[in-house]
C-alpha cells in the first residue's frame, strides 16, 4: 500500500555515512522540514550542511500526505482567537500565508515541475450545528482584515450547510517537489546520507556530536525534523503530544472530479482533493478514518474500507486505485513547536507537532530555524516557540487536549486482549501468552511465525497489533515497528527484541 506521490516516482539512492565527519550544520530528517531547511541553509549562508535520513529521503510522513498547500488548517482561528488573542492568530496566519508565497517563489525561481496549482479552499459542515462555528470562523478572519468568505455553496457533487472558502491557495505533487530540491541541494554541496540512522545525541560544550551507523557527526548547529523528536530529554515533547493516524485513497471515476482543496468540520472529518496522473486523468484524493494510533477500541481493518464506501455513495463507478495511511503529531495546544529544543541546550533546534498539516508549516518552521542559525530575528518564533509552557485560556480546549496527553504518558494503559497461541490464524498477528512470557506473534499467510517482544522501545509501552498494515503500534507515542521488529516511525530509536518460537 504505497502512495500515489511514491507510485509516481523514483526513489532516491544517496550514499550511507561510512566515516566520521564535521560539519557546521546536521539536519536529521530528510522529509519536507529536513529538506526545506537544508535548501534555505544553502541558500543563504556559507555554512556546511549535512543531512541524515535513517531511511530514504522523502519517504516518511511527508511522501504520505494530501499535500495540501494553505493555511486553512480547519476550523483553527476563532479558537486561537479566543485562546490566545487576536495577536497570535494573525501571526499563525501570515506565517503559512507566507509559507505559500515561499512555496510558490522557490518553485519559480528553481523552475520545479511538481504540478502546482492555485486552489480555492474550504472548510465545510454538512450539519446545520455547526453552521455558527463556520460564520465565527469567517467573523474572526474578516476581523484582521483576510478575505475569507461565508458561502453556502461549493463545487462538492453534494450539498452543503456552509463553508469557510479562502481564495489563493494549492497544491502540488509532493514527491517531485522534494526529489527537485533534493538535485539542487546536490548541486549546493550539501552532504545527503541515507539509510543513517541517528541512535543517540551527546552535548559537548559548545558542539554536538551525534552518533550513526557506527560514525560520529560533530556540528555546532542541531536540528531534529524527524517528525516527532527522537531524543526525550530535557525537551519532554512526549508529555506535550499525541499521534493521530488517518487514511487515504485515490480513486478514479468516469464522472468529472471537482477542483479545490476540502476538508469538513464535522465528525467524521472527511477530506478532499484532485490530482492529475501523467496521462491526463484525473483521481480524487479521499482522506478521514482518523484515529489516536495504537487506539485498541478502533476497527482498523474498516479504515479504508468506510472511506471506499462512502465515496461510492457519490460516485457509485469509484474504484481505488491507490490507497496509503499516515500520522502526524499533534501538540498539547494545536499550535506547532517550532525552535529551541530546550533552554539547557543551545543551538539545537525542533520542530513537530504540526497536526497533518506540515506543508505550509514545514516552511514556517524551516524559515523560523533558518533565521535562528543565522543570528537573524523572525516575527513569529515566539508564537511557535518549543519550550513554552503558556496557560490555554480556553479551558474546556485545554481540558481536551490535557485529558489526552495524560491519556499518552500512561504506560501500558491499553492492554491488548491476549490470545491463544493456538487461535493464531494465518496472517494474522496478536499478544500471546507463550510459555509464560508474553509474546508479539505475527502468523504469515504461510504460517511462518514471526515473534518480538510487545513493548515499546521509547518509553516501555506495550504496542498494539494493528492487522491491516501488519505493524506494531505504540499507543502512547505513535512509535510504529513492521512485523519483525524494525522501526517505522519513530520516537523509538531502537527495533523490538526479537525471539525465536519452536511450535515443534
Amino acid at each position: 500500500m504505497k502512495s500515489y506521490w511514491v507510485e509516481s516516482t523514483n526513489l532516491t539512492n544517496y550514499p550511507k555515512i561510512k566515516e566520521n565527519i564535521e560539519t557546521d550544520v546536521c539536519i536529521i530528517g530528510g522529509g519536507i522540514t529536513g529538506i526545506s531547511t537544508a535548501y534555505l541553509l544553502s541558500k543563504e549562508s556559507n555554512l556546511d550542511i549535512t543531512l541524515l535520513e535513517a531511511d530514504l529521503m522523502g519517504m516518511g510522513v511527508s511522501a504520505n500526505t494530501t499535500a495540501k498547500v494553505t493555511s486553512q488548517h480547519g476550523l483553527i482561528y476563532d479558537y486561537l482567537y479566543n485562546s490566545f488573542g487576536k495577536e497570535s492568530m494573525e501571526a499563525y496566519l501570515n506565517s503559512n500565508e507566507e509559507a505559500i508565497r515561499l512555496i510558490e517563489k522557490i518553485i519559480e525561481d528553481e523552475n520545479i515541475e511538481c504540478n502546482f496549482t492555485k486552489e480555492d479552499a474550504y472548510v465545510y459542515t454538512c450539519k446545520e450545528d455547526n453552521d455558527e462555528k463556520i460564520k465565527k470562523e469567517v467573523d474572526v478572519l474578516n476581523s484582521v482584515g483576510f478575505e475569507a468568505e461565508y458561502v453556502k455553496e461549493s463545487p462538492l457533487p453534494f450539498e452543503i450547510v456552509s463553508a469557510v472558502k479562502f481564495k489563493n491557495q494549492g497544491q502540488f505533487h509532493i514527491r517531485k517537489y522534494l526529489l527537485s530540491l533534493l538535485k539542487i541541494l546536490e548541486n549546493n554541496n550539501v552532504n545527503l546520507f541515507e539509510n543513517s540512522k541517528v541512535v543517540d545525541i551527546k552535548h559537548k560544550t559548545d558542539m554536538y556530536e551525534i552518533y550513526v551507523n557506527d560514525c560520529k557527526v560533530e556540528c555546532k548547529y542541531l536540528v531534529m525534523a524527524t517528525h516527532y523528536p527522537i531524543k526525550n530529554f530535557p525537551g519532554m515533547y512526549f508529555v506535550k503530544m499525541y499521534q493521530e493516524s488517518s487514511y487515504i485513497i485515490a480513486v478514479e471515476t468516469e464522472k468529472e472530479i471537482f477542483d479545490g482543496i476540502y476538508i469538513s468540520c464535522d465528525t467524521p472529518t472527511t477530506s478532499f482533493r484532485n490530482v492529475v496522473e501523467e496521462n491526463g486523468k484525473k483521481l480524487l484524493l479521499v482522506g478521514g478514518s482518523g484515529h489516536k494510533t495504537g487506539d485498541t477500541s478502533v476497527k482498523i481493518e474498516d479504515s479504508y474500507i468506510n472511506l471506499e464506501n462512502y465515496i461510492k455513495t457519490i460516485y457509485p463507478d469509484a474504484k481505488v486505485k491507490y490507497k496509503w495511511m499516515t500520522e502526524d503529531c499533534v501538540s498539547l495546544d494545536k499550535i506547532p513547536y517550532i525552535g529551541d529544543f530546550s533552554n539547557f541546550l543551545p543551538n539545537m533546534y525542533v520542530a513537530t507537532g504540526y497536526k497533518k498539516w506540515g506543508m505550509t508549516t514545514s516552511h514556517v518552521a524551516a524559515r523560523i530555524m533558518t533565521d535562528k542559525i543565522l543570528d537573524k530575528i523572525n516575527p513569529y518564533s515566539k508564537l511557535y516557540t518549543a519550550t513554552r509552557l503558556e496557560p490555554i485560556k480556553n479551558s474546556k480546549e485545554f481540558g481536551n487536549m490535557l485529558k489526552e496527553s495524560v491519556y499518552s504518558l500512561a504506560i501500558n494503559k491499553v492492554t491488548p486482549p491476549i490470545i491463544d497461541f493456538e487461535e493464531l490464524k494465518n496472517d494474522s498477528g496478536g499478544v500471546v501468552n507463550y510459555n509464560g512470557e508474553k509474546l508479539g506473534i505475527y502468523k504469515d499467510k504461510n504460517g511462518e511465525i514471526f515473534a518480538v517482544v510487545p513493548y515499546c522501545k521509547h518509553l516501555g509501552c506495550e504496542l498494539s497489533w494493528n492487522n491491516l498494515e501488519k505493524t506494531w503500534d505504540c499507543p502512547c507515542h505513535g512509535s510504529r515497528y513492521d512485523y519483525e521488529g524494525n522501526i517505522i516511525t519513530e520516537p523509538t530509536t531502537e527495533g523490538l527484541d526479537r525471539r525465536r518460537i519452536n511450535t515443534r
